[in-house]
């Protein structure tokens, strides 16, 4: 249609700059996040908020770097390359501060690490206190060297047991005397599918290993200069998990596994109900607070913990580097899981 009457120049104006600020509230800052390996149930938070909208709802426009055996994403985040990181536990945060490296941690995913012992069913195993006994522990040598020392202060395991564990099942399911090391979110659902048993399942963090895991790191730099985006990605992600755990998660299981197709969703949905059911992601201080919820109180215990084991020495790590706590414990997504819960 052709305008017969020109339009004032004021109105002109007017229609540019509501066009201009139309474009720029459609703006997203570009964001990315890389994972600490393949893609997994473990990581189904970070991959709902991506399937489902939530981060470009918060203005982000995320692009999630997978991990695997021959990526060193932990290397991405100091060097720029990334925004932010997804640490295994305190003991990388501890370590990046004892280096000297420039990151923190602003959020804490996964309130227990899902590091664990499996035994065979019947075999005087059902009792953790009794695992110290096993003739031989398949654990890998990094283990052997961080979690295995607590072990020894903490309850007494020896190292006459060891043998390295090499990520193959075989050797532990020919052994029925033995345990294992595993994820307790994964290799338990391997050795039902291959050994057609139910392992027993001891999770370390039920007894005593209070690291947090799966933390959300970001550069000190970002942390000072970019809160707001810190905040708008900590808070997506948040409430990410919470609709991977509680609502529809298809969307976010189909891009996993476009991503990681030696993944199953059959895997996946068992391991969902394992961290649902072990409390991995949403227990303690998550469920008041919400998911991500860190304190200072838990870190400085476990860093005592790991002072004990010979790991650190007292006052090597400045504590203060290793996290920031204003980005979490502000009951993000807890009315949000009441809603889902409630349907």
């Amino acid at each position: 249609m052709t305008l017969k009457t020109p339009l004032p120049r004021v109105a002109i104006a007017l229609l540019l700059l509501a066009c201009l600020a139309g474009g720029l509230a459609q703006a997203e800052d570009r964001v990315s996040f890389a994972t600490n390996w393949k893609a997994q149930a473990a990581h189904g938070g970070f991959y709902q908020a991506l399937a489902d909208g939530t981060y470009r709802k918060y203005g982000l426009d995320v692009k999630i770097i997978q991990g695997g055996p021959q990526v060193n994403t932990a290397a991405l985040l100091p060097a720029e390359r990334v925004d932010f990181l997804m640490t295994g536990n305190l003991l990388h945060s501890f370590d990046s501060v004892k280096n000297g490296l420039p990151t923190v941690a602003v959020a804490a995913l996964f309130q227990k690490d899902p590091q664990a012992l499996i035994a065979h069913p019947g075999q005087g195993f059902e009792k953790f206190e009794n695992l110290k006994s096993a003739p031989v522990a398949f654990v890998a040598k990094d283990a052997q060297f961080t979690w295995w020392q607590w072990l020894k202060s903490a309850h007494g395991f020896r190292d006459e047991a060891l043998r390295p564990y090499a990520y193959n099942l075989a050797p532990f399911l020919a052994n029925a005397k033995s345990i294992q090391q595993g994820y307790s979110v994964a290799e338990p659902i391997y050795v039902e599918n291959q050994g057609k048993f139910k392992p027993v399942v001891h999770l370390l963090a039920d007894h005593g290993y209070s690291t947090y895991s799966t933390l959300i790191s970001a550069r000190v730099e970002t942390v000072r200069t970019q809160p707001e985006l810190v905040q708008r990605f900590v808070d997506a992600s948040i409430e990410g998990w919470v609709n991977y755990l509680y609502g529809d998660r298809r969307a976010a299981n189909a891009l996993m596994l476009k991503d990681n197709p030696e993944m199953s969703l059959a895997e996946i949905e068992a391991a969902v109900a394992l961290m649902k059911s072990q409390g991995i992601v949403d227990s303690g201080d998550a469920l008041a607070v919400g998911i991500g919820a860190m304190n200072a109180a838990r870190i400085r215990e476990f860093y005592g913990q790991m002072v004990k084991a010979g790991l650190y020495k007292e006052g090597e790590v400045d504590l203060a580097k290793v996290a920031r706590f204003n980005f979490v414990n502000k009951k993000v997504g807890v009315d949000l899981k009441a809603r889902l819960l409630r349907k």
